[in-house]
């Protein structure tokens, strides 16, 4: 059984490690490691991620963990923005375009995703897309399923 040595630099998974040797692993320092490996994953994503020619540029105007409740961003071209940690409760993103935009963290609670394009959203879960509306024409990856609640 692998034990894990917190000194060491390695990110070894609690699973692989002795009881005993999950207790020492400082979580703070493996999250922080892990996120700059998901953020360094992002920019390169969204860094491809360029607006169509004679699109709207919102998207490089929203900052990570913005307040963004209630807003109104109904067919707004989001596509590649950095929205971690983003406050979207109650956004209407009804027609965005989401596609590339990093979405680890956000809150997505009764935000209207319906008609959405979020097919190639990063870091988004199950959990973020049952707390907000969609319908039949949001479009999530193909890892996520669209909610008994959506409307169809």
């Amino acid at each position: 059984m692998a034990t894990a040595d917190p000194q060491d630099g390695r990110d070894e998974l609690a699973a692989d490690c002795a009881a005993d040797a999950v207790l020492t692993i400082d979580m703070g320092a493996h999250r922080d490691s892990v996120n700059e490996v998901l953020a360094q994953a992002s920019e390169l994503v969204r860094g491809s991620a360029q607006p169509p020619k004679g699109k709207s540029i919102t998207n490089r105007k929203i900052k990570p963990g913005s307040d963004l409740i209630g807003a109104k961003l109904k067919n707004t071209d989001l596509h590649g923005a950095d929205l971690r940690g983003a406050y979207l409760i109650a956004a209407d993103l009804h027609g965005a375009d989401l596609r590339d935009a990093d979405l680890i963290g956000a809150d997505l609670r009764d935000a209207d995703l319906g008609g959405a394009d979020l097919s190639s959203s990063l870091f988004l879960t199950q959990p973020q897309v049952n707390s907000a509306t969609g319908d039949a024409e949001t479009q999530l990856p193909s890892s996520l399923v669209a909610p008994s609640h959506w409307k169809s």
